[in-house]
């Protein structure tokens, strides 16, 4: 047998031997007491929005595709999971300092209006996360409300 050939040969052992190392999924169904359709008024049509461009990577209940079963596709998938979650997590919106919380919504509101956010790389292949004008403006215009209800609140 040729070296390439046993190179190739145990490059293909090697893939099929990561396909059997799964990591946990970051999945729950419990609606934690701390979620931010908990602590604030979330119109249905935004938390919808919220669900589908950001939940997946910002949340404790991300629906995995199809092909998160394929290695080491997943190990990517969860690193970006778990960025995400350190960046910014609904689920645990409630636990964080008004401050905070106050910072991530501006920082969702300047996300949106500088189309950071959701990722182009997520809206590639997540077709149903592209936000319209409509979408964006809703969200930002509930963020900066949110927002400001703290601020008063807090004065």
């Amino acid at each position: 047998m040729s070296r390439i050939k046993k190179m190739l040969l145990g490059l293909l052992i090697g893939f099929i031997a990561i396909q059997f190392i799964q990591p946990a999924r970051n999945s729950s169904v419990q609606v934690l007491p701390t979620d931010i359709s908990k602590q604030y008024s979330l119109p249905t049509n935004v938390q919808a929005i919220l669900k589908t461009a950001c939940y997946d990577c910002h949340s404790n209940n991300t629906q995995y595709p199809w092909y998160s079963y394929i290695q080491p596709v997943r190990w990517m998938l969860d690193r970006h999971i778990r960025q995400g979650k350190e960046e910014l997590n609904f689920s645990d919106f409630g636990s964080y300092t008004a401050r905070r919380q106050r910072s991530k919504l501006k920082s969702i509101e300047n996300s949106i209006h500088d189309g950071t956010m959701p990722l182009s790389s997520y809206t590639l292949i997540h077709k149903n996360a592209r936000l319209s004008q409509g979408e964006r403006e809703l969200t930002m215009d509930w963020a900066r409300k949110t927002r400001d209800s703290l601020s008063s609140k807090n004065e």
